[in-house]
């Protein structure tokens, strides 16, 4: 690979369409616009484009945004992101293309990057880019989308889901998520976490969609599991057992774990092993610690129990993800080489494992 082709940003085109909602569109330039490499140079180009010539696409707020580039801007897509629009039609109605937007998406290269924030998985699904793989959409909408989309495999409780080459997320603020997500998997966790900083939002929301779906709950003022989280990642590093988090909140085992998932959408020990595995990516990329060490820090004690866990999570080993992202940090590998380490067919399905402590 030639040097200015390494060193070329990651391309990343947003299709803006008719209906879209301006938040959502907004999202990916705010976060792929912010990383920089340590020369201070882009590591992704952001474009908008449209299905038809440049000019005013509308939204479903009272104005229309100008769009500079046409559907040929897609060709150069290393990643194409499809945001909501509530004026999909046919898509929408039916489960089909129109042919103007059809003719727009024959310009994806095969091998780009897919991603859909909210509704807009609609678009991907109609394309069959979903068929047979897992995808998520917002709540509300997600048995609608189930019975237009049998093939799909649809998980409506995740704020995300990362299949490789396609990605989808959940509604609204799930699009930060899914694009953070992006950035740390293309460039790493520090990269990502100063995006985040950045943005002023949390580099990794705890859980899923479930914890947002209207239901009756307890007064979160009158018992949290707040103090038990924060509890536990100071000591991540040691072993914690669920008796001792129910503890630190005066709470039964049953209590607090029903408690916990009422909070934070996922069991305590799934929650556990999601930031013991983000504590040794980041370690992974910071420190030049052995694996024996990175394994204890992280509280998954050795280094065999760190391989299993990051192997299912991230879909490398933990070896190759330190040569991956070290080698990115320097600033000379395309994004798409560190995208090659990651089997197409992991899904990350947010980091949300199911392992128990």
């Amino acid at each position: 690979m030639a040097v200015a082709e390494a060193l070329r940003p990651h391309r990343v085109a947003v299709l803006a369409l008719d209906g879209l909602l301006p938040f959502e569109l907004g999202i990916p330039h705010r976060i792929f616009g912010r990383p920089r490499d340590a020369e201070g140079r882009l590591l992704y180009e952001v474009v908008t484009c449209s299905v038809r010539p440049p000019g005013p696409v509308e939204t479903d707020a009272d104005f229309a945004v100008h769009v500079r580039y046409g559907p040929e801007a897609l060709a150069d897509a290393d990643t194409v992101i499809v945001p909501a629009s509530y004026e999909l039609g046919p898509v929408y109605e039916e489960g089909r293309l129109t042919d103007e937007l059809a003719a727009a998406l024959a310009h994806v290269r095969p091998g780009t990057r897919l991603a859909s924030i909210c509704t807009g998985v609609y678009v991907l699904a109609a394309t069959g880019a979903l068929d047979g793989r897992p995808a998520t959409t917002h709540w509300a909408d997600a048995d609608r989308f189930q019975r237009m989309f049998p093939r799909v495999k649809v998980d409506a409780d995740v704020l995300f889901v990362d299949d490789g080459d396609v990605l989808t997320s959940a509604g609204v603020a799930a699009g930060i998520d899914l694009c953070l997500h992006m950035v740390r998997r293309d460039f790493g966790t520090a990269v990502a976490n100063d995006v985040a900083r950045l943005t002023v939002v949390p580099p990794h929301r705890d859980g899923g969609q479930a914890q947002y779906i209207h239901r009756p709950l307890p007064d979160p003022q009158l018992a949290t599991t707040t103090a038990a989280r924060t509890w536990a990642l100071g000591r991540l590093h040691e072993p914690i057992q669920l008796r001792d988090m129910a503890e630190q909140e005066a709470m039964s085992v049953r209590t607090f774990t029903r408690r916990f998932r009422e909070e934070v959408g996922i069991s305590p020990g799934q929650w556990l092993t999601q930031q013991r595995v983000e504590r040794a990516r980041h370690l992974l990329e910071s420190t030049d610690l052995s694996m024996d060490q990175v394994a204890r820090d992280a509280g998954f004690g050795t280094a065999q129990s760190m391989r299993q866990h990051l192997q299912q999570a991230l879909g490398v080993t933990p070896t190759a993800y330190r040569r991956t992202f070290r080698a990115a940090a320097s600033g000379v590998q395309n994004v798409g080489t560190a995208r090659a380490t990651r089997p197409a067919a992991a899904s990350a399905r947010a980091l949300s494992t199911s392992s128990t402590q």
